[in-house]
């Protein structure tokens, strides 16, 4: 039995017509079940890994101050206090703080991201995903690229899923587009083989070469 298949049309970047069609696994960008579940995790492991560990508080001996014996030992009727730098004062450090030393890492296994990758371009496949010739430029341009992709009707977020080819010549007209796209507003970039989950669910559209999408088909089959 033939593999299913659907068609997403390939425009030109620097017009916008319509050049011709591209055909893509349905199990891949079709998927008619999607899985809410994989989704869910992997959009947790997603930002849980984007957690930098760098709240922190000071603990009793990392604090300033406190010397002095606050006062005397006996005859008060307070009871005994050695330093103004321990936790029950104000100012005093803090006890099971947070000490910048965090591991907020966590895993999902390569099938469950891939069903989860399938299940949210399978969504966007639908009308949301701008497949486009190339993502090449000869010069560095951010006016003249935000022209090109407004001609596309790229409105809102947008994530640009970019393959750096290893051509040099190549190379050179999809790192300009990579150089004019940083400064434009709600566009974000992905590499092919580092496509977040959490980003194509953020982003009204997605924007990817011919090239690319079929690399990514063949990435998630």
């Amino acid at each position: 039995m033939a593999e299913k298949k659907i068609k997403l049309p390939v425009f030109s970047l620097a017009t916008g017509e319509k050049k011709g069609d591209v055909s893509v696994s349905a199990t891949v960008f079709g998927l008619e079940e999607i899985n809410q579940q994989v989704i869910h995790d992997a959009v947790v492991v997603d930002q849980a890994n984007r957690r930098q560990a760098t709240a922190k508080t000071k603990k009793r001996h990392e604090v300033s101050g406190g010397g002095k014996k606050p006062y005397r030992q006996k005859g008060t009727g307070r009871a005994r206090a050695g330093s103004t730098r321990s936790p029950i004062y104000v100012g005093g450090g803090t006890v099971f703080g947070p000490d910048g030393n965090q591991n907020y890492v966590l895993k999902q296994n390569k099938k469950a991201h891939n069903l989860a990758l399938r299940g949210v371009l399978s969504e966007k496949a639908k009308e949301n995903i701008v497949v486009v010739e190339e993502l090449s430029l000869e010069k560095i341009g951010t006016k003249e690229l935000a022209k090109l992709l407004a001609g596309l009707k790229l409105e809102g977020k947008t994530l640009v899923v970019v393959d750096f080819p290893e051509d040099d010549k190549d190379y050179k007209g999809v790192e300009n587009f990579v150089l004019s796209a940083n400064n434009i507003e709600n566009v974000t970039m992905d590499e092919l083989g580092n496509v977040s989950v959490y980003d194509v669910l953020n982003a009204d559209k997605l924007l990817i070469s011919k090239a690319g999408i079929k690399l990514l088909e063949e990435g998630l089959e």
